[in-house]
This record gives structure tokens, C-alpha cells and sequence, in this order.
């Protein structure tokens, strides 16, 4: 069993991503924000590897690791919606999933056979955030790629939110 620090370290990379989200807001070089991307994108594998690695996963873990992934995702899309690094369409296809699990979780906990059901992360909704990232880098570091990047982004998009619907649907009581 690890001691309580080394268990906290897990919780502690994932609320880091909501500083790196801040640091990505207040940057003014692409170079900058490309290293707090790939920050945060070493501090989300890393997390969950020691959560399981020293069997410090806990509940808390659970929930402030989505929150903090998507938090930093969708900070840094606005961010560059906002200094014209991504187009409005661009910028919902980014945020597509991210607005439908929202949705849905508000759904879940509103439907009285819906709340029992369990939200766990699914191999979809894993490929839409690396996929989120990776458009992250190529608008800042590669524009030309975003566009070949896109369309498939909204595909895994629509294939994780239509996922992760069957999975609450089959996790419904009665």
C-alpha cells in the first residue's frame, strides 16, 4: 500500500492541468502554449498510471480527472477561437463531445432511471481527447493539418457520444 503522499500525487497532476489551463490563457507564444499542451497532456497519462500503479485510485481521482482534462481542453479552444488560431465550426467540432457528455450527465441525474447509472471513461472518449490535443498542436504549431485533422475528430466525436448514450442507456434500472 503507498503512503498518503505518494498517494495524493495522482490528484495533484490532474488539478494541475487547471493552473496549465490558466498559464495557456495568459501565454502569448505559440512555443509556450505548445509546452504547456504537452504538459498537460504527460500529466494526464501519468496520473492515471500512478493512480493504478500504486493502487491510489480513489473517487475523488475519478471525478477531478475528467473535470481537469476538459477543463484544459476547452480553455485552450476558446483560447484560440479567441486569437483567431481556430474557426467558429472548428471550434464546435472541438467542443462537440465535451457539450453532449455534459448534456447527457445532466439527463442521467434528471431521469430517475438514469441515475444509476455509472460514467466511466470509454476507449471512444479517450481517442477524442488525444484527438483534441493533437488539433491543439497543429493549430499552433501546423495550421495546414487542422483541416485534415477536423473531419475526423467529428467523426470519433459522434462515434464517443453516440458510446458513450448506449453505455447509459444499457446502465439504466429496470
Amino acid at each position: 500500500m503507498a503512503g498518503p503522499l505518494l498517494r495524493a500525487i495522482p490528484n495533484l497532476l490532474s488539478a494541475s492541468r487547471l493552473l496549465l489551463a490558466a498559464g495557456f490563457v495568459v501565454a502569448d507564444a505559440n512555443g509556450t502554449r505548445l509546452g504547456l499542451i504537452t504538459v498537460a497532456g504527460i500529466t494526464d497519462v501519468l496520473d492515471g498510471f500512478l493512480a493504478r500503479r500504486v493502487n491510489a485510485a480513489t473517487r475523488w481521482g475519478a471525478l477531478v480527472d475528467p473535470i481537469a482534462d476538459r477543463f484544459f481542453a476547452l480553455t485552450a479552444v476558446a483560447t484560440l477561437l479567441f486569437v483567431g488560431l481556430l474557426t467558429v465550426p472548428q471550434y464546435f467540432v472541438l467542443i462537440m463531445r465535451d457539450l453532449a457528455t455534459a448534456v447527457g450527465f445532466l439527463v442521467a441525474r434528471a431521469v430517475p432511471a438514469l441515475r444509476n447509472a455509472t460514467f466511466k471513461a470509454r476507449w471512444t472518449g479517450k481517442a477524442v481527447t488525444f484527438l483534441q490535443f493533437a488539433a491543439l498542436v497543429c493549430a499552433l504549431a501546423y495550421p495546414p493539418a487542422l483541416a485534415a485533422l477536423i473531419p475526423l475528430l467529428f467523426g470519433v466525436s459522434a462515434l464517443s457520444i453516440a458510446d458513450y448514450t448506449m453505455a447509459l442507456w444499457r446502465g439504466r434500472k429496470g
